[in-house]
């Protein structure tokens, strides 16, 4: 499907531009008029962590003259894997100051705009209304339910990225041209099914090959060349190394752009994702316990079995002593429940406490009345009993 230009060039580039983008401007396709497209577009990249950072650093490259970026979290030592616009001297920084330092190094002809903030149904229809585009780097469902009800909303195209483990995917949604990400996913997944990255892990790599792709869709939305991906879903494969694309209609049942849509403003996106069951916080409710109270009753030789719920790799990485590893889907299938003790008190845990909260509700309904879990995890018992032991 090809698709007007979404902005007017620019009045000219400067000398120190023609020299810069020279390769561009000798592509018959882009030449002058689209770079100075390029040049007079304003781009948000949602998120500058594994999506964000190449799509950042590319958009800047290629003299996209004005980048917002959306971001609330520090440098911490895990993202270096992935989130290349960062380095170790950025740790402990703002990673939406340290990208725009990258940016500018990068070209120092593209005006940065940070919205430093968690991105909400408060701020994020003024935030879009600055841009052309949105780019979309986020890795939670709330916020790409919110970005997206947000575009469709204000009638404005985005570019939408996801990557776990070595899986990516990619596309552009435009409710008028095209489906939106409603059309795809009409509904989140239950709590606690699909793992984040920060649960499943991402080859670093795979950041690279679907940011790159999301700044290729970009380009060509911006200067009105090629055929987006609207209406098409790219599934990446790096393992296998492939490429497959599926159509993707639009639905017209959907919920914010379909025929009569139901969703006119922006919702609770965190209920409506349900970040943990309500099973989960029933079971939680009186039934929580800080790693400190865990040490006490390790060191006071109380009757408890702890059993951590994550994966064997992670259990690899750091564990709790005296732990024993049962995973997460052993519960859910009901086969690690005729192995626990009767007479000790089961002690659950998993890296933050989400897993651990949906085993601890099953523990519940299977008669284990006085069990527990740890708050915060692993991560938190690092933190504040071990914290000579590493975190992920």
């Amino acid at each position: 499907m090809s698709l007007p230009p979404l902005v007017e060039p620019a009045a000219e580039l400067t000398v120190d531009e023609v020299r810069r983008y020279s390769r561009h401007l000798i592509i018959p396709d882009v030449g002058m008029d689209g770079q100075k497209r390029l040049k007079n577009a304003k781009v948000l990249c949602v998120g500058a962590g594994g999506l964000g950072s190449p799509a950042l650093m590319y958009l800047a490259a290629a003299g996209v003259g004005t980048l917002g970026i959306v971001e609330f979290d520090e440098v911490d030592e895990s993202n270096l894997q992935r989130q290349v616009i960062h380095s170790q001297a950025d740790i402990g920084r703002s990673k939406a100051q340290s990208a725009k330092d990258t940016v500018l190094g990068i070209n120092p002809y593209v005006t940065v705009n940070l919205h430093e903030g968690r991105l909400d149904s408060t701020n994020v229809m003024e935030i879009f209304a600055e841009y052309d585009l949105i780019v979309d780097g986020t890795d939670n469902f709330a916020t790409r339910y919110l970005v997206n009800d947000a575009c469709v909303l204000l009638g404005k195209p985005y570019v939408w990225g996801s990557i776990y483990r070595f899986d990516g995917q990619a596309s552009v949604f435009w409710s008028e041209h095209g489906p939106c990400y409603r059309c795809l996913y009409p509904e989140p997944p239950p709590p606690g099914m699909v793992p984040s990255c920060a649960e499943g892990g991402v080859l670093g790599v795979l950041c690279a090959s679907i940011g790159s792709i999301q700044v290729n869709e970009a380009i060509k939305l911006l200067a009105g060349i090629g055929d987006p991906l609207v209406g098409r879903l790219m599934i990446y494969d790096a393992l296998e190394m492939t490429y497959r694309q599926v159509k993707v209609r639009k639905d017209p049942d959907c919920a914010v752009c379909g025929e009569n849509p139901t969703v006119t403003e922006l919702i609770d996106y965190e209920a409506f994702c349900g970040v943990v069951s309500e099973e989960a916080q029933e079971a939680a409710l009186g039934s929580t316990i800080t790693p400190r109270q865990l040490k006490e009753w390790i060191d006071a030789d109380e009757k408890i079995e702890i059993i951590d719920v994550r994966e064997p790799n992670e259990y690899e990485i750091v564990s709790i002593p005296g732990a024993k590893l049962i995973p997460k889907n052993e519960f859910l299938m009901g086969t690690a429940l005729q192995d626990l003790p009767q007479d000790r008190k089961i002690v659950l845990h998993c890296k933050t406490g989400v897993r651990s909260a949906e085993v601890l509700a099953v523990l519940k309904s299977a008669g284990f009345a006085d069990a527990v879990h740890v708050g915060g995890g692993v991560i938190s018992w690092v933190h504040t009993v071990e914290p000579e032991k590493p975190v992920y």
